[in-house]
């Protein structure tokens, strides 16, 4: 008989959650098109679907960034949880 995995599934935890939303929410953002394709209100000259976009580049940095650490965070505390075993 082959030998069964003795990982377990993964686990759903509200860090993962919060890192999951930092991930998907610049996608959401930029896909719903109809959201920000206008020109007002204008940004020092700049019509808002240019701006808009721009602000979610440097907010997409910031969300990457954030998840990247709450990842890191979990992940420390899972090992020394499980005994210093990290994956």
């Amino acid at each position: 008989m082959p030998e069964m995995s003795q990982e377990k599934p993964p686990v759903v935890t509200p860090v993962r959650v919060v890192i999951a939303f930092c991930l998907v929410a610049p996608f959401v953002a930029m896909l719903w098109v109809g959201s920000y394709a206008r020109t007002e209100p204008v940004l020092i000259g700049i019509p808002f679907f240019y701006w808009y976009q721009m602000l979610w580049v440097v907010l997409s940095t910031a969300l990457t960034m954030l998840a990247y650490r709450l990842w890191h965070r979990d992940q420390r505390a899972r090992a020394s949880r499980d005994g210093g075993a990290e994956r």
